[in-house]
Parts: C-alpha cells; sequence; structure tokens
C-alpha cells in the first residue's frame, strides 16, 4: 500500500486531469479527485471530500487543493473527519504539487515524506541556490556545493515531464538544495524548459544533509534511463 493522494479543485475537469497526470508517474498510489459541485458546476463540494478520503488506504492521505474556499472545504472535510491523524492538507500548488507527492507516495514515503515533497515545490519559499555569481568583491565566490555530479541522459526521450516528475518528486523529499544545469532540481517545470534531449550532460550540484543522496538518486535515474527505452 502507498498513501493516498486526494485531488479538491472547484473544477471536476481540472481535477480528473491533474489525477490523470499524476497517475502516469505513480500508477501505484491511489489518487482520488474530488473537483467540482455534486451538480456539475464550478466549485466545490465536502461530500465528494468525505467520499474520498473515505476511499483512503490504511497507509493515510494527503489532500491537494487548487484555491481558497477549496482548502477550506478540505479543512471542512477534516474537521468532519474528526481530523485523523493520518491525514494531512499539504499547502502546495495543485499540478506541480501533485506530481512530487505522487512521486514521493510511489517511493514510499510516509503521509508527512509525501506532504513535505508537495509543498517543497513552492519555489518563492525556498532559499536561493547558491552559485557562481555570488562572488564577492575580492573574486572569492561563495561556498561551493558539498556534492556533485554529471551525468549523459541516456533515454530516446531526454528531459520530458516523466523523468523531470522522477527527479523533482525525489529530491522534493530530501534535505538538500540541489541545482539541476543551473535550475531547482525540485521544480517539475524548471526541469523541463532545460529542454535537454538524449546524450545531453545534467550537472548536478547539491548543498546540505542529503547532498550526497540526491546526487546518487539523479545520478541512479539517469542512468537506468528512468526506466524508459
Amino acid at each position: 500500500m502507498t498513501v493516498t493522494i486526494v485531488v479538491v479543485s472547484h473544477s471536476e475537469k481540472i481535477a480528473d486531469g491533474a489525477t490523470e497526470l499524476a497517475a502516469q508517474m505513480a500508477p501505484d498510489v491511489l489518487i482520488l479527485p474530488a473537483g467540482g459541485t455534486d451538480d456539475g458546476r464550478i466549485g466545490t463540494s465536502l461530500e465528494k471530500v468525505l467520499a474520498a478520503l473515505g476511499k483512503a488506504g490504511e497507509d493515510g492521505a494527503v489532500v491537494i487543493a487548487d484555491l481558497g474556499s477549496a482548502v477550506m472545504t478540505a479543512e471542512s472535510a477534516l474537521e468532519f473527519a474528526g481530523d485523523p491523524p493520518d491525514v494531512v492538507l499539504a499547502d502546495a500548488p495543485l499540478v506541480e504539487g501533485l506530481v512530487a507527492a505522487a512521486v514521493a507516495a510511489q517511493g514510499g514515503a510516509d503521509v508527512r515524506g509525501v506532504r513535505r515533497a508537495a509543498e517543497a515545490v513552492r519555489g518563492p519559499g525556498r532559499r536561493p541556490l547558491p552559485s557562481a555569481s555570488d562572488a564577492v568583491a575580492e573574486g572569492v565566490t561563495g561556498a561551493g556545493p558539498d556534492y556533485t555530479g554529471d551525468f549523459e541522459l541516456v533515454n530516446q526521450a531526454g528531459m520530458h515531464a516523466r523523468p523531470a516528475a522522477k527527479i523533482a518528486g525525489g529530491l522534493a523529499s530530501l534535505d538538500a538544495e540541489v541545482a539541476v544545469n543551473g535550475v531547482d532540481g525540485t521544480s517539475m517545470t524548471a526541469l523541463m524548459t532545460l529542454a535537454a534531449g538524449k546524450g545531453s550532460v545534467l550537472h548536478v550540484e547539491a548543498w546540505g544533509v542529503d547532498a550526497e543522496r540526491a546526487v546518487n538518486y539523479v545520478g541512479g535515474l539517469v542512468q537506468a534511463g528512468f526506466g524508459e527505452p
């Protein structure tokens, strides 16, 4: 079993689409959409959220919502259910947070780990990555990365959505700041903008407690071709 993820959106189509996308990255994770009102209009439904929570597995659930009133509906559902300790609400962007959460759940993370993965993709909340541009007047640069690695993409499609999601989701659950070719390694969107094709080299820099694990994690994915041809 894995952690269940509940997707709360004002739009049934958005909830269904986001769920479909995340399921491509995490086929073993139960992802339940709870979008729109009971009569198919734009809005949220307490009953839909409660029904989804009722289907959650024994490993708990993480709820991700799109806008303010959806968050309120999710909070009301948790209160109505008695605030179960194994069900938590993540403060994360719907699509990117959902994908990161799904990848973390696929990897076996617990409820707190899945929530951390989802919330870690909030770009503005993360500390800026060190870079050579941080040089002081004397020409001495800031502290270099704790670990680095260079890995050549071997999968035919290169850095598309699935590899980007696997990298971002896994890194988001680690205690490390990671740059991949200069962009935030926990951002699926940023990784996709690299447009790195087969044969491109990913230069990974990592800082923090899990820096070595982070570099090894990316290297392992790349060298295995992300499980693709």
